[in-house]
């Protein structure tokens, strides 16, 4: 279980996350929505401690992670993707997903990690010699997913993994975070596009202005008329848009 209990903060002086809370049980996968600006992504940083939180509570399970530091919540098993994918890209394949291990300690064998990833990816362990840099936009998201993944988290974040990709690879992820998810692993999904979220979770959460205006099913976040305008415009209530 991960809960999180009235998290503020911002930049400097300035507050972006106005009072969040909410709760995921293990094996949970949500997608957050919300327009530019909302603060999808000072969200992700906050609860992983890029971005020092004002105020505020987060757990664990029973493990209260409140005013811990980036690398002790990455040992507690909480693991981002970040916007952008952000590879090492002078290094391999391989050394970016070894980086990704560097606190995996007692959570099982780097051999192991490299087998998970090179079979949930296996583009990656065809290309595990080559410069990140090299690759696709597409192939550097995956690298990003795995070099995440390689640090065995019990909880993943996602900010906009499907971000600029081809319908083509947009596929291929969605696919593999399906299998992530039938895992038990726990997810977080940062998302504009309301059709693709709901492929990838099961609740959905929108945020505006820093805080969260809905959280529930995508069902109901469709018939919403106030939120459906935001997001689809002159959309007929029940019609979700395409890619």
């Amino acid at each position: 279980m991960f809960e999180v209990g009235q998290i503020r903060g911002g930049y400097g002086p300035i507050n972006i996350l106005n009072g969040i809370s909410f709760r995921i049980d293990d094996g949970d996968a949500v997608a957050v929505l919300g327009p530019n600006g909302a603060g999808k992504s000072t969200l992700m940083a906050a609860l992983t401690g890029t971005l020092p939180r004002c105020s505020g509570t987060l757990f664990m399970g029973a493990r209260d992670l409140s005013r811990s530091p980036s690398h002790e919540l990455v040992s507690a098993g909480i693991a981002l993707v970040p916007e952008g994918r952000q590879v090492f890209a002078p290094f391999t394949v391989r050394d970016n997903l070894r980086l990704g291990a560097i606190k995996l300690s007692a959570r099982g064998r780097l051999s192991e990690r490299f087998e998970y990833v090179f079979g949930l990816f296996p583009r990656l362990a065809e290309r595990a010699s080559q410069v990140a840099g090299t690759m696709s936009g597409g192939e550097q998201q995956m690298l990003a997913i795995g070099r995440a993944l390689m640090s065995k988290p019990s909880l993943l974040l996602l900010d906009e993994p499907f971000l600029g990709l081809a319908p083509a690879i947009v596929e291929e992820i969605i696919v593999s975070l399906t299998r992530l998810k039938a895992d038990g692993l726990t997810m977080i999904l940062v998302e504009q596009k309301l059709d693709i979220a709901s492929r990838c979770a099961a609740r959905a959460f929108v945020m505006q202005k820093g805080r969260f205006v809905y959280e529930g099913s995508f069902s109901e976040l469709i018939s919403r008329d106030d939120l459906r305008e935001m997001y689809f415009g002159s959309a007929k209530a029940g019609e979700v848009p395409s890619i």
